[in-house]
């Protein structure tokens, strides 16, 4: 299974969903390791530490300073990891709203992660996106 690749394809067929929990991100330098007792949504290893997306309560169990409240909205459609053009295509569009997006590509789909204030904004703009490429 390696995705579709086809823009208009992922744009018209994508479906939306936002996830309930309000997530952070929080960061813990390489030298202090995982923390014990949570799981993170994503973890990714940088030069300058571990950076963690888990739920705001997670991090406040684990002694985490979080930082940017978030939602994530899963974006329904297997797009390859090779797509041209999909996450740029939604990101040049939230971005005219000016609202900051978080991406985040796993194997099957994209999952976008923003403000947890404006998380009804961005469904409304992604549901007219699809509509408008089918």
């Amino acid at each position: 299974m390696t995705g579709e690749t086809d823009l208009r394809t992922l744009l018209g067929s994508m479906q939306p969903a936002l996830q309930p929990d309000v997530l952070v991100f929080a960061t813990v330098p390489l030298s202090q390791g995982r923390p014990e007792g949570f799981d993170p949504v994503m973890t990714f290893r940088e030069n300058e530490g571990l950076t963690f997306i888990l739920t705001e309560d997670a991090a406040r169990k684990a002694g985490l300073a979080g930082t940017f409240r978030c939602r994530m909205i899963t974006l329904n459609v297997h797009s390859s990891l090779e797509a041209v053009g999909f996450l740029a295509a939604i990101t040049t569009r939230l971005a005219a709203a000016g609202m900051g997006v978080n991406p985040v590509s796993g194997f099957y789909h994209d999952h976008l992660f923003v403000p947890a204030e404006r998380a009804a904004e961005a469904m409304t703009i992604l549901r007219e996106m699809a509509k408008e490429a089918r």
